[in-house]
Parts: structure tokens; C-alpha cells; sequence
């Protein structure tokens, strides 16, 4: 009988034993040995959605990343890039919120995900979204033909305060979005009535020609779209909204309006957005990666041949950016009678 009661006590402590283990390999399965979720990893190849066509600022800013991303092995997966354009962003921003829940889908994205929305012609806001980060800055450049009368951003706003109805802003954006936008903000600030601005939208791509073969007068656009024009002695920049002059061959010539005497600037930031309904740990994923090619040498060689200024944030400091952001573009699209429309 001892030893019946010895092999059935034996047996009784095996089985705790054995629980225990199992207790443990499934808390290892679900924890990093620090008591925290383990870390979640894409399954399969990402794509980043340019909401615009091929060779723009989103356009370009997606497929550098994608490029740094894959050469220096900061992300392992597959990256593709694809173009949805239409809408401002709209279209593209659309087909994001369709992937709600699924973290391989990303978009880039600036001002006009907030602008779009804000006047009325897309359904999708930038809080219909996952924030991811901020990335780069860009800036404003207003150019005119270089037989233009005007050599300083002074004295085409003189002009456009005696005589609006003479000249057209030409953009590659929608009214109410960033070209028209960008440029109607520094105008106010320099005493030009924005309502008398004379907008015209080319979204075809066609701006630069508008501009070159007299239709228009000037022209609101990115500072890296108007280097070659610049270089080949067919434009000149009148001024930059950037807060100091840029770094870099052609550039570096470009005045800001700042120096200019005109106390006011315009960010072109752009960032990475994912889908609705991602999780703290897919977004904490995502926040390392950006953030590691935030501090690449590959990637601060991309800044420096696109002209694009480091402006990294991620986190709460990102979301709180985002709402001030939409707070000061609904103010100057109320006060040009585009908010809601």
C-alpha cells in the first residue's frame, strides 16, 4: 500500500509540475519576459498608397521611403507603392478606410487631408484615421516667368492690392486645398485681400506650362517643381514660405518671404497615416520603423536631394500637431468662404 500511496503521490506532483510548465510557455508565448504584449510583425508584403498621380510630393515621398525602407532592411516585408489618385486625395483616402483593421496598408499624406475635408469635398478626415508620423517639411515656392515685371514678392503684392483682377494664380491643387492655400496665406499676410485672389486650379498637371506660355501669372507650387524650370533660365522664385532660406544648390537662392518683410510661413509636412482601427502595438511597430529611417543616413540623403527639412513626430505630439493644424486651415477657409462648401 506505501507504495501505491508513494506512486500516486508522484504522479499528483507531475501533474503540477507539468501545469506550471504550461502556465509558463504560454506566458512567454504572450509576453516579452517583461510582463508587455509581445510586439506585433507584419504578415505579409505592405503597401503605401500615393493619393495622387505618379512624380508628385506624395507620389515621391512614398516611394523614397519605400526604397530607404528595403535597402537598409529596416523593414524586412515587401513594400509596394501604388497610385490612387482623384478627389484632392479623396479617392485614395477612400480606399484606405475600406482596409480598416488591417495594418499592411498605409498612406502619405499632408496639409490637404486636412483642406479637402474641411471644405467639403471629401467625407474622410484626417481623424477617420491612424497617425503613424510626420516625416519631412516642405515648403511653398511662388515663381513667375523671368521676363515678369516683378523681382520681389513686395512688389507683385503691391500689384495684386492696386490691380487683382490682372493677375491668376495658377496651382496644381484644387481651390481651397494647398497651392491656393499656401499662397493666399502669405498674400493676407503682406495686406492683400484674399477674396480678390485670382485662383486657378490645373489639376491635369498642365501649371507650368499655363505659366510659361503667358496664361497665367503666377504660380504656386513646391520648391523642388520649380528648380529645373529655374536652372534652364525659363522662371525665377520670387520668395519661399519657408521661416530661412534653404540649403542647396539653386535653392539657396530662393528669398523667403520672411526676409521679405512679410512675417509668415507655410509647412508643407508630410507624414504616414494607416487605416482605421490599428492597434497600440501595430502603430508602436510602425513608430519604431519611421522613426529609425528618421535617423538613416540614406534617408537624410534623400532630404538633402529633395530639399526637404527633417521634421519627424510621432505619438500624441503628432495627433496634438494634427489638431492645430485643422484648427488654423477651417480659420483661413472660413474667412475665404470655402469652409463646408
Amino acid at each position: 500500500m506505501k507504495s501505491l500511496r508513494f506512486t500516486l503521490l508522484g504522479l499528483f506532483l507531475l501533474s503540477i509540475v507539468s501545469a506550471c510548465g504550461n502556465e509558463a510557455e504560454e506566458t512567454t508565448a504572450d509576453n516579452d519576459g517583461d510582463g508587455e504584449t509581445e510586439a506585433w510583425e507584419p504578415e505579409g508584403n505592405l503597401e503605401i498608397v500615393a493619393p495622387a498621380g505618379a512624380g508628385g510630393g506624395w507620389d515621391t515621398t512614398a516611394r523614397m521611403a519605400a526604397q530607404v525602407f528595403g535597402e537598409t532592411g529596416i523593414i524586412d516585408e515587401g513594400i509596394g507603392v501604388i497610385n490612387r489618385e482623384g478627389g484632392g486625395g479623396a479617392v485614395g483616402w477612400s480606399y484606405i478606410a475600406g482596409q480598416a483593421e488591417d495594418p499592411h496598408y498605409m498612406f502619405v499624406a499632408s496639409p490637404p487631408l486636412l483642406l479637402i475635408p474641411l471644405n467639403g469635398q471629401s467625407e474622410y478626415g484626417y481623424e477617420d484615421f491612424t497617425p503613424l508620423a510626420n516625416m519631412i517639411a516642405d515648403f511653398g515656392a511662388f515663381a513667375v516667368r523671368d521676363d515678369a515685371p516683378w523681382e520681389s514678392l513686395d512688389e507683385l503684392f503691391e500689384d495684386l492690392k492696386e490691380n487683382p483682377g490682372e493677375i491668376s494664380v495658377v496651382g496644381e491643387s484644387a481651390p481651397g486645398s494647398m497651392d491656393h492655400v499656401q499662397f493666399v496665406n502669405i498674400a493676407k499676410a503682406a495686406g492683400v485681400d484674399p477674396r480678390s485672389i485670382q485662383y486657378v486650379s490645373a489639376q491635369d498637371g498642365s501649371a507650368m506650362t499655363n505659366l510659361l506660355n503667358g496664361s497665367v501669372q503666377v504660380y504656386s507650387t513646391g520648391v523642388t517643381e520649380t528648380i529645373e524650370q529655374v536652372r534652364a533660365g525659363e522662371v525665377r522664385v520670387l520668395g519661399i514660405t519657408a521661416e530661412e532660406r534653404l540649403e542647396g544648390e539653386v535653392v539657396e537662392d530662393f528669398p523667403t518671404a520672411i526676409e521679405q518683410g512679410i512675417d509668415e510661413t507655410f509647412i508643407n509636412w508630410r507624414g504616414f497615416f494607416g487605416p482605421p482601427g490599428m492597434t497600440d502595438e501595430q502603430v508602436a511597430y510602425y513608430e519604431e520603423k519611421f522613426k529609425e529611417l528618421h535617423e538613416s543616413d540614406e534617408w537624410g540623403e534623400m532630404r538633402e536631394n529633395y530639399s526637404w527639412e527633417p521634421y519627424f513626430m510621432s505619438g500624441e505630439e503628432y495627433s496634438d500637431f494634427l489638431a492645430e493644424q485643422n484648427a488654423e486651415m477651417q480659420a483661413l477657409l472660413e474667412e475665404l468662404d470655402l469652409y463646408g462648401e
